[in-house]
């Protein structure tokens, strides 16, 4: 993960699940930290700092704009 970036942290898994299909669709290279210890015990996103995603260098603009494109009070697709 050399030269992978931390974009945003998410609490849950519900929180980035649309951001995650994008991403997807888009061919980025993207990684969940925690997110599978979340998912198994969800009690502790807290104490493992929540489920980071990191995105190589070349990307995190892109990223960055597209979670506030979904942020945005006109978006159906609130991330939260």
């Amino acid at each position: 993960m050399k030269n992978f970036r931390l974009v945003a942290t998410f609490t849950y898994p519900h929180e980035y699940l649309v951001l995650k299909f994008l991403l997807e669709k888009e061919d980025i290279p993207f990684v969940f930290e925690n997110e599978t210890m979340v998912d198994i015990s969800p009690f502790y996103s807290n104490a493992l700092g929540g489920i980071r995603l990191l995105v190589p260098e070349a990307y995190v603009e892109y990223v960055i704009e597209l979670i506030n494109d979904l942020n945005a009070p006109s978006s159906p697709l609130r991330v939260v």
